[in-house]
This record gives structure tokens, C-alpha cells and sequence, in this order.
């Protein structure tokens, strides 16, 4: 247990007694904890400011209350340097299989669609961007700056981005969520909610979605589906395929971030098998693609 996180928490002005921080488990770019204040329960994020991976915590924290503000996102009800409460939300985390049921991966993208359309309308101050091949290479200049282990793979990442940002094309710009893992929705019984905006920034609408099903491993069926809902049009080919350059790009993206991760993370975690899980499905995803052209 982080001691001097839970310090920070147990110290906060915000609360009205004296409270007794639970941890909660899943965070892995942050500490969390749950509070019991006079019977009103929140949640209680601790983390500073993570440069290696791109996370700014005004950033985070600006993502999440506009999400608030479209009412896709639990309040924020308070804020100070590297910590932030939110008001609990008493539900069930989503698995990968819950993502994958019909019924859900539809309240799914009425998430992603309000993410993408109305947390602009709310979100005050400087906004980052999260351009996924930007990211890609920016880790690997980080990875070999550090030495890391996988130094051999990194001459043909970087072709492999370079391939696949030529094959996404040109896009239009929303504000994406870009980190849509199946723990990241949480089902209170009548809403279904979106947290953690760490990566939150603008990019392409096909990054979120193409994060999606590479996380939650989507049928093709799934994804057509999820194309032609979304664009209002029939699902073409060439569409498919950019779908598809962007699932590689997702998982080459969380790969690095494993990579990095094992370098710089203080927190306990196995990023050694999480760079291995995600590595499999990279190449998987990229064999897929080359099968395409």
C-alpha cells in the first residue's frame, strides 16, 4: 500500500470527518481509493502528473468534468495537485465479454458518440491532442533511450507506424476518449458511465472505436455494425481497412506503453506480461491487416 498516498487522501480538507480510505484495486496510472464520508462514499484518484506516457492531470480532470457536464461521467467534486474525489458510483465494471453483448455494445457507442459530440460543448482550458502514431513513436524514442529490452523490435515498429498512418488517411477531429478497456464502463443498473480520462485528448473518432474492439476483441460482424451505426452509412471496404490500421496502431500503442511502463512505473504491476499479452494481439491484429491489401 502507497502510505503516503493514503496521507494525502486521509489529509484532505474536503472531507466533513474523519475517514478511513479503502484501497480499490484496477488502477494502473493511478492509486485509488474509496471513502466513506458520513455515509456518502467517493472515489479518491491519487497520482501526479506521468510526462513518459503524456498524462496531465489538468487535462484529465478538465476531460472528466466535461464528461460530467454531458452526463457520461461521474462529478468531480473537489480537486487540488495530483489528487482528485468523485462521487462513487454503486454498479457492476464491465469484462470484455460484457462489451461484446449486443445490448451493451449499443449503450456502448451512445457513450462514444457523446464523448465525441458534446464533451466540446463543456470542456474549459487548454486541451491536449492523443495522436496514436505520435504516440508510437514518441515511446520508442523513449524505450531506446532507456535501453530497454526490446530495443531489437523498434526498427520495425516504426515501419510498421509509418505503414499504417498512411493507410488511416485523412480524418475529422473529435474529442476521443482513447483508452476504452471493458473496466472503464461501469453499470449502476439504469445508466451505463465512461471513467478515466487520463488519455482523454482530440483525435480521430476511428481511434475510439478501433480501441474498442481491439480491447474487447469484436467480431467483424461487431464491427460492421459498429461503422455503419456510427457513420450513418453503409460499411465500405476501404473503411474496414482503415477500421483495421487503427486496431493495429490501438494495440501497438498499448504494447509501448507496457514497454515504457516497465522502465518507469512505480506502481505493482506485471507490465512484463501485460507488453507480452498485448504484443500477441498486435501481431495477430497486423496479420489480419496485411491480409487485407
Amino acid at each position: 500500500m502507497n502510505t503516503s498516498a493514503l496521507d494525502r487522501v486521509v489529509g484532505l480538507d474536503f472531507w466533513s470527518s474523519q475517514v478511513a480510505p479503502e484501497p480499490l484495486d484496477g488502477g494502473i496510472t493511478n492509486t485509488n481509493y474509496i471513502v466513506d464520508d458520513q455515509g456518502e462514499r467517493f472515489v479518491v484518484r491519487v497520482g501526479d502528473d506521468i510526462p513518459v506516457h503524456g498524462i496531465m492531470r489538468f487535462n484529465e480532470i478538465a476531460a472528466a468534468r466535461a464528461a460530467h457536464a454531458a452526463g457520461i461521467s461521474p462529478e468531480i467534486v473537489y480537486s487540488a495537485k495530483g489528487i482528485f474525489v468523485m462521487r462513487f458510483i454503486e454498479g457492476r465494471t464491465f469484462s470484455e465479454q460484457d462489451v461484446r453483448e449486443q445490448q451493451n455494445l449499443e449503450r456502448i457507442l451512445h457513450l462514444i458518440q457523446a464523448c465525441h459530440n458534446e464533451i466540446p460543448k463543456h470542456f474549459k482550458g487548454p486541451a491536449l491532442v492523443f495522436w496514436p502514431f505520435h504516440v508510437c513513436r514518441n515511446y520508442i524514442l523513449t524505450a531506446k533511450d532507456d535501453n530497454s529490452r526490446m530495443m531489437d523490435f523498434f526498427p520495425r515498429f516504426l515501419d510498421i507506424n509509418e505503414e499504417l498512418e498512411k493507410s488511416v488517411g485523412e480524418i475529422k477531429l473529435v474529442f476521443g476518449h482513447n483508452d476504452l478497456l471493458a473496466a472503464n464502463f461501469i453499470d449502476d443498473g439504469k445508466c451505463l458511465w465512461l471513467l478515466d480520462w487520463d488519455y482523454a485528448g482530440y483525435n480521430t473518432g476511428l481511434f475510439d472505436l478501433a480501441n474498442l474492439s481491439s480491447n474487447n476483441a469484436l467480431s467483424s460482424k461487431q464491427e460492421d455494425w459498429i461503422l455503419e451505426t456510427y457513420h450513418q452509412q453503409p460499411v465500405t471496404d476501404r473503411l474496414r481497412r482503415r477500421l483495421a490500421a487503427m486496431k493495429c496502431v490501438s494495440l501497438l500503442r498499448e504494447t509501448l506503453w507496457s514497454i515504457v511502463s516497465e522502465i518507469h512505473s512505480i506502481l505493482d504491476f506485471d507490465y512484463v506480461n501485460y507488453t507480452s499479452k498485448n504484443l500477441s494481439r498486435f501481431e495477430n491484429a497486423y496479420d489480419a491487416f496485411r491480409q487485407m491489401s
